[in-house]
């Protein structure tokens, strides 16, 4: 990966985790001011504590990238420490699909008139778990990758024994 890249990456990586945290702050503001009263329409605090923590999962997972951006230029992403980033990424998306469905369920009972939105949320939470699944499959790729370089390594101790 090049340095450019990298850069990038993490510029964007920095900008939207800057964002997130302002979106959780006039959330949590909000919350403690009590400056937006509910007009009984949809139930406000739950969604905003929902968004607080699903904005959470988004933070947790932007971490582990920026770790694994790091392994990654450093060479070092082919080893077992990777994994440990890489089930945090899943457990956060498989989180935040959860924190989608409970807005969902929320969501719900207003729209008995038009129930489309309320399918339509729940596939948007399907695709939320699919992309938990698709970096499992890239985890099992990772798994492969570093079964195969520990096994050229010993291949190359041996070679080395020999010469």
């Amino acid at each position: 990966m090049g340095k450019l890249a990298v850069r990038a990456l993490r510029a964007v990586l920095v900008v939207v985790l800057t964002g997130t945290v302002f979106v959780q702050a006039m959330m949590v503001w909000a919350l403690v001011s009590g400056s937006d009263p509910e007009d009984g329409s949809i139930p406000l605090t739950p969604l905003r504590v929902i968004t607080i923590l699903g904005v959470g999962t988004a933070q947790v997972a932007l971490i582990c990238v920026w770790r694994l951006v790091t392994m990654v230029r450093r060479g070092t992403v082919f080893s077992h420490a990777a994994f440990r980033y890489v089930d945090v990424i899943i457990g956060a998306v498989m989180a935040a699909a959860l924190v989608w469905f409970a807005v969902t369920a929320i969501n719900a009972p207003g729209q008995r008139d038009d129930p489309g939105v309320t399918l339509i949320m729940g596939g948007i939470g399907m695709a939320i778990l699919g992309v938990a699944l698709l970096v499992l499959v890239l985890r099992m790729l990772l798994a492969q990758a570093v079964a195969r370089d520990v096994e050229a390594a010993q291949m190359q101790a041996e070679l080395d024994e020999v010469i």
